[in-house]
């Protein structure tokens, strides 16, 4: 019998959360973002939860070229771009669009000759700092890139560092926006702003295209709950008791002897360590569901083991289901409680923790 524990991923939860996406972004074309092996969820399952999105966008080339080999025919975004010249005939051969954000990618298609025609998503650095061109260099880069024959478009990109709290006071989402109009003032190309909070908080801002993530996976990006925006869990994260500990006060539970129990408790041992992705550094009390009643961890979170406390589910025992994430509780819950994001959560599940597709 194979280790007992399982992610569910709902290709019907992938469907509703981007036609949620698209509801909320009705006259914007829509890349369904697979990055990172589709948030944990699978890049194959992805393809055809998300087969009504426009187009798919990732940053790894390799994972780009496979969802040709699947037959993904419509458009495919490199949200990087390209990282060396030898990328270049392969995005070419494959019909991949790709993100430019600094000179030397220019330099390089510059030199790249190609009778297949490229599609280029200029990025500009409004204020997130991580990658794109500041305001003031963008329009020079967007008339080199014009100059280059195999270019056949130019999307004008920029990425929000706080579409989920428009007044930051490190930066305001006013002010990303005033710098991306200043900057592509004149410039006649479809835009490309959102992400998943900005698809989700501020419709008037998606323009030609958005480029919704976290929230096709039923997490939230901010500024509500996953399910005040109506998403649902895509993933489910699900094991079970394998063991049983009655233990007095005073005694400890887990490496480093972490929590001491003040009570006489009823301990039980789940199948789910940071192996398998579970968050090493989740404190005593994260959310986790017994048998239908919730419950908290207890110790630290082991390789291949986590501990709950069951005193006050009686009916508990081995072979107890355990819910750690999805249905019935919000993966950005337990991430909360554990001080990180869902998006991690996600990302991080084990290659040996088995998958099974579920409506």
């Amino acid at each position: 019998m194979p280790r007992p524990i399982v992610a569910s991923i709902s290709i019907s939860a992938l469907q509703h959360n981007l036609a949620v996406a698209r509801a909320h972004a009705p006259n914007a074309r829509a890349w369904g973002v697979v990055k990172a092996n589709a948030y944990g969820h699978g890049l194959e399952r992805a393809m055809r939860g998300f087969a009504a999105a426009d187009g798919l966008a990732l940053i790894e080339v390799d994972y780009a070229v496979r969802l040709r080999e699947l037959g993904w025919t419509k458009p495919i975004l490199l949200l990087e771009g390209f990282f060396d010249a030898a990328d270049l005939p392969l995005l070419a051969a494959h019909d991949i669009q790709f993100a430019v954000h600094c000179e030397e990618q220019i330099a390089l298609l510059e030199g790249f000759e190609t009778k297949a025609g490229l599609h280029a998503h200029l990025k500009m650095n409004s204020g997130m700092n991580r990658l794109g061109f500041k305001p003031e260099a963008y329009r020079a880069a967007f008339e080199r890139l014009g100059r280059i024959a195999s270019i056949r478009s130019v999307t004008m990109m920029t990425h929000f560092a706080n579409a989920d709290d428009a007044g930051n006071p490190g930066l305001a989402l006013e002010e990303q926006v005033k710098r991306f109009n200043a900057g592509t003032a004149g410039l006649d190309a479809p835009r490309s702003l959102c992400n998943s909070a900005g698809d989700l908080l501020h419709a008037e801002l998606a323009f030609d295209w958005v480029r919704p993530g976290i929230m096709l996976y039923g997490g939230t990006p901010g500024g509500g709950s996953a399910a005040d925006f109506g998403l649902r869990p895509a993933m489910t994260l699900e094991s079970e008791i394998i063991g049983v500990q009655d233990i007095a006060p005073g005694e400890a539970v887990g490496y480093g002897s972490r929590f001491v129990a003040d009570k006489p408790m009823k301990v039980g041992v789940v199948a789910c360590g940071y192996a398998d992705g579970y968050p090493r550094h989740a404190p005593n009390g994260t959310p986790v569901v017994v048998d239908g009643v919730k419950t908290g961890t207890v110790g630290r979170v082991s390789m291949d083991m986590l501990a709950v406390d069951l005193t006050h589910i009686p009916g508990a025992r081995v072979g107890s289901r355990v819910l750690l994430w999805g249905e019935g509780l919000p993966v950005d819950e337990v991430a909360f409680a554990a001080g990180t994001i869902g998006y991690e959560l996600m990302c991080a599940l084990a290659p040996r923790v088995a998958v099974r597709e579920v409506a």
